[in-house]
């Protein structure tokens, strides 16, 4: 009997032992909410390379553009939480739509895991100088907009985002003749602005950089608290006198709700990891964002922050969920 026993126990080990083993042939498979060739597609399959050396195990990006991340989002709900599938999302999906969708389909602190924070990421304000001349602050594009009635189109990636708020509320508290006009994504909105179609345009630093580096487009504003390092000489939108539109966007890492808990710590220290090497800080750096990483705890208070920010920026432009 003893020997029976110890046999069993020995098989039993053996078992458990084995399951990490075939848990990791199946590949890590990172959601992404945007096409492939964005900023957000760009960070994440750094981030998968990084990963993957790391981890020693296939990691794979699957995007699942649509809905400002909604359907990404909604892959992930449905996920088994084995920690096989996780989900890069910019603040956008995590803050912003659970507070003008009625029913977007998931709740961002219930239904999933926060992993860590990989980047910050801030919209910029972009003007064509073929359309609006000298123009290199938000008083001159206020002057022009009042100067030029009807022509001032600013485009925003999304309705009811967070760019597309800030043109309400610059034009109601500067009494501007601005209209904010959205697009499907930042792609759209750059390649109408460069064309001139458009005489401005908000959309992710990672999107817009290399047209400004070229001089077809003129960066004049940037949100979130700070100036970014990428354009170190261009004011942030509370230095130009808009207050209250101060909120950084971010990017970040999620599992699905129920996740291991040891597993989210492993990811989250992988992560980390990455986010610190030279080669993440240098195609971060290209994009305009600055790489950050956190805990998990810290990433859930982020996403709390921001949407209590958003909360506040959607009533004071007046927005009324549909």
């Amino acid at each position: 009997m003893h020997r029976r026993s110890a046999l069993g126990a020995a098989i039993a080990l053996s078992a458990l032992a084995a399951l990490p083993v075939r848990a990791q042939q199946n590949p890590l498979r990172i959601l992404v909410g945007f096409p492939a060739g964005g900023s957000t597609d760009a960070i994440a399959r750094q981030l998968a390379q990084g990963m993957s050396d790391l981890l020693q195990r296939s990691v794979v990006v699957d995007n699942r553009p649509g809905a400002g991340g909604q359907i990404a989002a909604n892959v992930l709900k449905a996920a088994p939480a084995d920690g096989n599938t996780l989900f890069l999302s910019n603040s956008h999906a995590l803050a912003m739509i659970p507070l003008t969708v009625r029913q977007p389909g998931y709740e961002p602190l219930k239904d999933f895991t926060s992993v860590g924070m990989v980047a910050v990421a801030n919209d910029v304000l972009a003007v064509n100088p073929a359309r609006v001349g000298d123009v290199k602050t938000i008083k001159g594009l206020v002057e022009w907009a009042n100067a030029n009635p009807g022509k001032a189109s600013i485009g925003v990636p999304a309705p009811a985002s967070d760019p597309d708020f800030g043109v309400r509320i610059l034009a109601s508290e500067f009494h501007a003749d601005l209209t904010p006009v959205p697009y499907r994504g930042d792609g759209p909105v750059v390649q109408d602005l460069v064309a001139g179609q458009i005489p401005a345009g908000i959309g992710a630093i990672g999107a817009l950089l290399q047209y400004a580096q070229s001089g077809k487009l003129r960066v004049i504003a940037v949100s979130g608290p700070n100036r970014l390092p990428a354009l170190p000489d261009v004011p942030t939108y509370m230095e130009q006198g808009l207050k209250g539109y101060g909120v950084s966007g971010f990017v970040a890492m999620l599992a699905r709700a129920g996740t291991p808990r040891e597993l989210v710590q492993r990811y989250n220290q992988v992560i980390g990891q990455v986010v610190a090497s030279p080669t993440f800080q240098a195609k971060v750096a290209e994009l305009g964002a600055v790489p950050t990483a956190s805990t998990p705890e810290e990433l859930t208070a982020r996403v709390r922050d921001t949407g209590a920010a958003f909360a506040a920026m959607v009533q004071r432009a007046g927005y009324r969920m549909p």
